[in-house]
Formats: structure tokens, C-alpha cells, sequence
């Protein structure tokens, strides 16, 4: 599953980009004066009859691009002006029984009743104007990402030229070593706020990029009830979001990476490197896909070199994204069993997280151990390392004192006795945890 807006430190605000201004006339929407009255028609058939205030707060258009086309759609008898008040917001529209007709028609070649889309250039020039380049990443920043991390100063110093590079990252290393949890920290750094419209149209296509699940939205450009005015405001197809976030894992395939058409709805949904556009993607687990990774990042070299992608419509037309995001693969593989040399050249910074020294492991544990309000000894802990650590010959990873110390604490519970690193519930935790051969 893909999953996003992760709950990380982000790192000292960066204003937001300008969304761009209201559009005054139809050529400023970058949409045909067809388009935009098959869309009203679609949404009068939906919503029903509708006061112009409430047309304005659904297509995110003015009264200025309202006017016309409705205008012209009583012309052609496909809606009608049901009652007049004495000012022109109480106005309200409804389809004839044409309107309706006509509307159905439509709606066979596209469901898309939501806000209007912007189009396909304007798009292209916000995604550059608010790029992830932009984004000033210092020490200071990725202090305060790490905030708490117990990490080693040196991989810090990687993490942080690698982002601040705009280039792809892989990490790699064993499992349960903390590659993913590191990845999730460097999103801290993708700080500031951006415009993100609600779809985009192509040709008579619209793509839906606008995604509640990945794009938290910080403003949304609207009016006040009622506002008709035709002062200078920013357009209401855009929110203002957090830079996104966006976590793929094993479930990722190519056919993933191209526009998800819906037979049924009949408009398109943006895939996720492009819903991450001027944010973070991280491909987590690679090598796990079903896919072959060399396969799967081969899709990617274009991209990574050019910053732009190509995606096609069902009909075959193809047309040109910005890929301005920050790129992070995160393997337990090492890379060479990963890709070529050709590919793995693209990647500007691949970083090695291994193994805690005993100093970090040892201070990893007794925070732990404080979060999980379980008194930490040193004779214990030294029993711990020197019993089955060393014994054993397991690695100080990361993810050993989270793990060992909530089973201990589980049974600790569960039998009604307070927790603390005795022999006995070190001895359970640890069997239990690790599988027998």
C-alpha cells in the first residue's frame, strides 16, 4: 500500500509558493469554452439546481468565466434561469430536459463532475516555479529532522549532502538496521508549502492529482459566501499544501508508474511519483517488488536524468510531467544486486546504514528503556550483550531494543508484575522474539 503524510519533525518553515491569480477570462483557464460547458452541464445534472454563489465554490471558477458560458448554455436552451433576485448571486440555475439529455451524453465520455482542472502548462510552470531545488537544506535543518535519533555524526553528513543534491539516494544495509526509519526522517527537510491544483486537463482528459491521502492541504483558495467580486485573488483550483510525502513498498509494479485510467469513471488518476511531485518519494523494500528491480528502475532513468517524465493517455497521446522530487530507495539488497552500472551512476549518493557501535546501542537501549518506563541497569543490559548478543554473534541493530524491550514489557503485563531487566523476562523476550531453527 502506498501510504504518506508522515508524522516526521519538519524542519524551520519555507514560505509557500505563490499560487497563480484568479483567471478573469476563459483563455486564463487554460480550457476550451467546450470543455468548460460540458463541465458545468455534468455538475447541474449531479448537484441539481444551483444558486451561481454555489456553482462558483464547486468549479473553483469566477463569476467573470461563469458568466459567459452560462450565458451561452440558456442560449442553447440547455439550462435555464429559474428564479432572478435583486442581485445576481440569488440567480438560480437548472438544466432543461436538452440539458439534461446533453448531460448524459456527456457523462459518457467523462464522470469528472469535481472542481475545474488547470491546464497541462500552467501545471508544468507551478511545478518549476515551487521546485524541491528550491529548498535551502543546511545542518540546522537536518538537526533538527534527527532531533532525538541516536545516529552517527558521519552518516548524518551523508543523509545531508544526498538531499541537499536534489539527486536520488538509495539506502541500503540489513534488516532492521533503521533504513526506513531514517528515510521518513529526511522528509523533515522537504519543508514549505506549495500549490497543488485539484486535476489537470489534457486535451478533453482530465487527471485527477490532487489526493486527500497524500497532500495535506494547509489553505484552500475559496471565497467568502456570497463574494462575487472580481478583485485580484489567488485562483481557486490550487490548495496550498505541505510538500508531499509519498511511501511505496513492496505492492509497487511498473503498470503503477503510468496514469490509472478508470473504465467506469472514465477520467484518470496521476500516478504516485507525480502526485509526489515537488515532495518526497521512497521506495521502500526494494527488491521485494514483483517486479524485477532492475526492471523498476530502469523505468526511472529518463526521470532521474532529465527531470521530466512522459505519461500516455488511453488514446495514445503522450505528453511531458516535471519529475522534481527527491528520490529515495531504501534495500536490504546491496546495489550491485540491484542494477547496472548505468543506473546505478544516476544515483548520486548511496548510503550504508549498518550496525549501531556499542556506544550508540548502549544509549539507543536506555532511551528506550525511559520511554517504556522500564528501569534501566547497566549489569542487566551488560548480561543482555554478553548472554546473547556476543553469544549469539547478532548485530547491534536498531530496531533489537524497541523490539526486545515491548515483549518484555507485554509479559511483564501480562502476568501482572512490574518490568525491569530481569535474567528471567531478558531470557523470554529475546527466545521469544528471535524464531528456532
Amino acid at each position: 500500500m502506498i501510504t504518506t503524510q508522515m508524522d516526521q519533525p519538519v524542519a524551520p518553515h519555507a514560505g509557500a509558493a505563490p499560487a497563480p491569480r484568479l483567471p478573469q477570462t476563459i483563455d486564463e483557464t487554460g480550457l476550451s469554452f467546450s470543455f468548460l460547458v460540458e463541465l458545468l452541464t455534468k455538475i447541474l445534472l449531479v448537484r441539481g439546481q444551483m444558486r451561481l454563489p454555489e456553482l462558483v465554490t464547486h468549479s473553483k471558477l469566477p463569476v467573470a468565466v461563469l458568466d459567459p458560458v452560462l450565458a451561452f448554455m440558456r442560449g442553447e436552451r440547455l439550462c435555464e434561469m429559474s428564479r432572478r433576485g435583486e442581485t445576481q448571486a440569488t440567480s438560480t440555475y437548472s438544466l432543461t430536459d436538452l440539458g439534461r439529455s446533453r448531460a448524459q451524453d456527456f457523462l459518457a465520455r467523462s464522470q469528472y463532475t469535481g472542481p475545474a482542472p488547470v491546464g497541462l502548462d500552467a501545471y508544468v510552470e507551478q511545478v518549476r516555479k515551487q521546485s524541491i531545488a528550491n529548498i535551502d537544506i543546511n545542518r540546522e535543518a537536518l538537526q533538527q529532522a534527527f532531533h532525538g535519533v541516536v545516529i552517527r555524526q558521519e552518516l548524518l553528513d551523508q543523509f545531508g549532502a544526498g538531499v541537499a543534491s536534489g539527486r536520488a539516494i538509495m539506502i541500503y544495509g540489513p534488516a532492521g538496521s533503521g533504513k526506513t526509519f531514517a528515510a521518513e526522517r529526511l522528509v523533515g527537510l522537504a519543508a514549505g508549502d506549495i500549490a497543488i491544483p485539484y486535476a489537470v486537463a489534457i486535451d478533453s482528459e482530465v487527471v485527477q492529482i490532487f489526493d486527500a491521502v497524500i497532500h495535506e492541504v494547509v489553505t484552500a483558495q475559496s471565497n467568502a459566501p456570497g463574494a462575487l467580486d472580481l478583485g485580484p485573488r489567488n485562483d481557486m483550483r490550487w490548495l496550498i499544501c505541505r510538500r508531499p510525502a509519498v511511501l511505496a513498498g513492496a505492492e509497487l509494479t511498473l503498470s503503477m508508474l503510468d496514469l490509472q485510467f478508470d473504465e467506469k469513471s472514465r477520467f484518470y488518476q496521476a500516478p504516485p511519483h507525480v502526485k509526489a511531485n515537488n515532495g518526497v518519494f521512497i521506495v521502500d523494500d526494494l527488491g521485494r517488488q514483483l517486479v524485477s528491480p532492475r526492471d523498476l528502475m530502469n523505468r526511472w532513468i529518463v526521470p532521474m536524468d532529465r527531470r521530466i517524465d512522459y505519461l500516455a493517455l488511453h488514446t495514445g497521446k503522450k505528453f511531458l510531467v516535471p519529475f522534481d522530487l527527491i528520490l529515495i530507495f531504501s534495500s536490504n539488497l546491496p546495489p550491485a544486486e540491484l542494477a547496472d552500472p548505468a543506473f546505478l551512476r544516476r544515483i548520486g549518493y548511496k548510503i550504508y546504514v549498518g550496525p549501531l557501535d556499542e556506544p550508540h546501542y548502549r544509549t539507543l537501549f536506555r532511551n528506550v528503556c525511559a520511554e517504556l518506563r522500564i528501569p534501566f541497569s547497566e549489569e542487566r543490559y551488560r548480561y543482555l550483550l554478553q548472554q546473547y548478543h556476543e553469544r549469539t554473534a547478532t548485530p547491534l541493530l536498531a530496531c533489537l531494543p524497541r523490539d526486545i524491550l515491548s515483549q518484555l514489557r507485554d509479559f511483564a503485563r501480562f502476568n501482572g508484575v512490574t518490568p525491569e531487566l530481569s535474567p528471567a523476562l531478558l531470557d523470554w523476550a529475546w527466545n521469544n522474539y528471535f524464531t528456532r531453527d
